[in-house]
């Protein structure tokens, strides 16, 4: 039988006695220790607890939500539903992952479930309701298509202020949201094609084509949007179509070139290009980026990439086509710029911009203030290389302004950032320098390491202007406090 280990005997204590009572330092010594062990072995926090999901609320339009009171479980689900379709309705329309993930907190804390948690990828949406000692609720949505329409944007942006606000249950909001998705876009499909036409002609005229250049880039953008909804409604992948627009642009330019029309092909093509980039994707994703959303950030990013590879094959063929059919292509270098004074490269730009605009079905109280956001970062471009800070620099400090009026005039407008800084920064794409880059890397083969870095150098470029974008975005914030839901009502922490 093993021993039983037997309990040792305490001392006993005379009668009369104390323990010695130790020093005050030394009783605060022993206390701070007790305290810095107890962080160590404990930590803070929970490891494992979640955040106070509201506080991610912070520094967007929507902060300090008010809270619904009534009803909070018995509709939960019927919350859950809404949020996912403002989420589908929104990255539909092209919003970024941070502003779906802050309108989805917003609509869910303002009907009262503040156990929340959220997680968007590229293509879906999940969102958890938890609350302690119950059975936790997930719900899914996936977005399988996407379409131009920044009015319908501007419009759900509006409705979760409303929301936020306090001034709108769920029953209105679910049927405001179905009036915004079953509503016509601000302008018909035929003047959105005649848009993208004017878009090519004015950049053309600003990067300094002459009027026939401008013609000729008017007629095949319109072709191309017309040959586009065809072969959209056949179904093709939007890869082909944009390789199969590129092909197109370019085959004009230089069917027009070689019938001694007075015109720089190159131009032409280049506006072509900066008509089909994807300069949306390129900010959301560098957004995503930036705001901790990877997946869906290199989601984005590839299929930006994609797309300008579709770009680059078209254009290659088109070249292609064009020197077996006897083109001289070293030719159609030959710019023939025409240099503009400021005012008319101004006026051509607000032509260029607002006709974008249309084309991305941007409300049209929208339109002209877009544009003049847009003249502002041309003068601080035209600043900027006047100062010596070279054409890399320029096109950044440039984005970060258009970035930091775009978040002002758009939410004072009621619409986000991305409605009006995306079409007031396209004239910061270097489409010339694609082309050109394009060419040494298909056609002049013995120029293809030029190509390659030539690339590399518009690549950066396009994303500086991107992240120029968003740090304007941010930069913003402190003041439009006052323009959100109830932004500056008072002091957010964030954890």
């Amino acid at each position: 039988m093993p021993k039983r280990p037997v309990a040792k005997e305490a001392k006993p204590v005379p009668a009369g006695t104390a323990p010695l009572p130790l020093p005050k330092n030394q009783q605060r010594t022993n206390a701070a220790a007790r305290r810095m062990l107890r962080k160590l072995v404990q930590g803070e926090a929970p490891p494992t607890a979640p955040m106070s999901i509201v506080e991610r609320l912070a520094g967007s339009p929507y902060a300090n939500p008010l809270v619904q009171s009534s009803g909070v479980d018995a509709s939960a689900r019927l919350t859950l539903d809404f949020a996912l379709d403002v989420a589908e309705t929104m990255l539909r329309f092209g919003a970024g992952a941070l502003e779906v993930e802050s309108s989805i907190i917003a609509v869910t804390a303002a009907f009262g479930l503040r156990d929340v948690d959220v997680d968007i990828t590229n293509q879906s949406v999940v969102i958890n309701y938890a609350r302690p000692d119950t059975v936790p609720m997930n719900v899914l949505r996936v977005v399988r298509s996407w379409t131009n329409n920044y009015a319908g944007l501007s419009a759900v942006h509006q409705l979760v202020t409303d929301i936020v606000n306090g001034g709108v249950g769920r029953t209105e909001a679910k049927e405001r949201l179905k009036q915004i998705t079953s509503r016509p876009k601000p302008f018909p499909r035929w003047m959105a094609i005649g848009a993208g036409g004017v878009f090519s002609a004015a950049i053309t005229g600003f990067m300094g084509g002459g009027i026939f250049a401008g013609l000729v880039a008017l007629l095949a953008t319109v072709l191309m949007g017309l040959l586009g909804r065809k072969l959209n409604k056949w179904r093709v992948p939007d890869f082909f179509v944009t390789a199969v627009g590129a092909c197109l642009a370019t085959v004009a330019a230089l069917v027009f070139f070689q019938l001694r029309v007075p015109l720089s092909p190159a131009l032409v093509i280049a506006g072509g290009i900066l008509y089909l980039l994807p300069t949306g994707r390129l900010v959301s994703a560098t957004q995503d980026a930036i705001n901790g959303f990877p997946v869906t950030a290199m989601g984005r990013y590839l299929s930006a990439f994609l797309t300008f590879a579709a770009i680059a094959s078209g254009v290659a063929v088109g070249l292609v086509a064009g020197n077996l059919a006897g083109v001289s292509l070293p030719e159609i270098f030959v710019e023939g710029g025409i240099s503009y004074p400021f005012i008319v490269r101004a006026a051509l730009l607000m032509v260029a911009t607002i006709a974008i605009s249309i084309t991305e079905q941007t409300r049209a109280n929208i339109l002209l203030p877009t544009a003049l956001v847009g003249v502002v970062g041309l003068m601080v471009y035209e600043a900027v290389l006047l100062a010596g800070l070279g054409s890399r620099i320029s096109p950044f400090v440039a984005a970060v302004v258009i970035g930091f009026l775009g978040r002002i005039v758009g939410l004072r407008l009621g619409s986000p950032q991305l409605v009006v800084a995306v079409p007031a920064v396209l004239f910061l794409l270097p489409g010339f320098s694609v082309f050109r880059a394009i060419y040494e890397l298909t056609i002049s083969t013995e120029q293809a390491f030029n190509g390659m870095i030539g690339l590399l150098g518009a690549l950066t470029v396009i994303l500086a202007m991107a992240g120029g974008t968003v740090l304007g975005d941010y930069l913003a914030q402190p003041l439009t406090r006052d323009l959100g839901s109830n932004e500056g009502r008072r002091r957010n922490r964030r954890r």
